[in-house]
């Protein structure tokens, strides 16, 4: 039988959680179906629980990030143990690696670097060190290393960053203005047509654009849809409950009906102080 002190032990840490995921995996004693999985298998989990992470911050549940974040640590863990079994690495490469990227990349907190400088000076510092250990992997062109499995508002969003630091970019916000009025021509030109692959070839740029807007007015697109979302889900909420109120249900009412009652419960949100 094996030893299972650490398991139980609560005050043992990181090193407890290593060694449940070792377990798990154990080939003959371990989960069949923490032994089935793979790294194709397990990222899909990994993006959801940063996304859960992202959700109790937007929220303010604190009770709840907390486990959360436990979530996510778990998914590194798994991660790293599925690379130790194959022979990549180990967590605790891991874990070196983040922290030699975190001392290198930071000169005016653990080096001689001068720390007398503004927020935005150390943004483009750590711009251009990343540039340089992009370099180092003979990443060569300005997109290179943007992941593709980011979300594609995420993505939009880092390709344009990437971009503007060799001049590829509109000075102000009015050409971006201009382009999406030329962007939103083409595609009610791409409606017209009924062809579906240009219509979603103009749509994508109508979004990419908007984008580009966001980035221009120092809104972070990602995090305003979700603001967004929040807003819609909080409206409509109200709506259903007004209408069941009456007796009703939205599929028994019509649109003139939920109009008038969504411009009411915006109305009153705004009041609000």
């Amino acid at each position: 039988m094996p030893d299972d002190t650490l398991i139980h032990d609560p005050s043992a840490g990181i090193e407890r959680l290593l060694e449940i995921m070792r377990r798990l995996r154990d080939p003959e004693t371990g989960c069949p179906w923490d032994i089935e999985q793979d790294f194709a298998t397990i990222a899909p989990y990994t993006i959801e629980e940063a996304y859960e992470v992202a959700d109790a911050i937007e929220r303010g549940a604190w009770d709840e990030l907390k486990g959360e974040l436990g979530d996510l640590l778990f998914q590194s863990v798994f991660h790293a143990q599925m690379a130790a079994e194959a022979g990549h690495f180990t967590f605790q490469d891991v874990v070196r690696t983040m922290s030699d990227k975190m001392v290198d990349r930071h000169p005016h907190v653990f080096g001689a670097e001068s720390r007398d400088k503004s927020a935005e000076q150390q943004t483009r510092d750590w711009e251009t060190i990343k540039a340089a250990e992009r370099a180092e992997k003979a990443q060569q062109g300005a997109l290179d290393g943007v992941a593709l499995g980011l979300p594609a508002l995420l993505r939009a969003c880092k390709l344009q960053k990437r971009a503007a630091r060799v001049g590829f970019d509109w000075g102000d916000v009015g050409p971006v203005l201009d382009k999406i009025a030329e962007e939103t021509r083409e595609l009610v030109e791409a409606r017209d047509s009924l062809d579906a692959d240009a219509l979603e070839d103009e749509f994508g740029d109508l979004l990419f654009v908007i984008v580009n807007l966001g980035r221009h007015l120092g809104v972070e697109p990602e995090s305003a849809l979700r603001r967004t979302n929040a807003k819609f889900t909080r409206r409509f909420t109200q709506i259903e409950a007004r209408l069941a109120a009456k007796g009703k249900t939205p599929a028994q009412s019509t649109l003139e009906e939920m109009d008038a009652l969504w411009n009411e419960v915006k109305a009153e949100e705004k009041a609000r102080p």
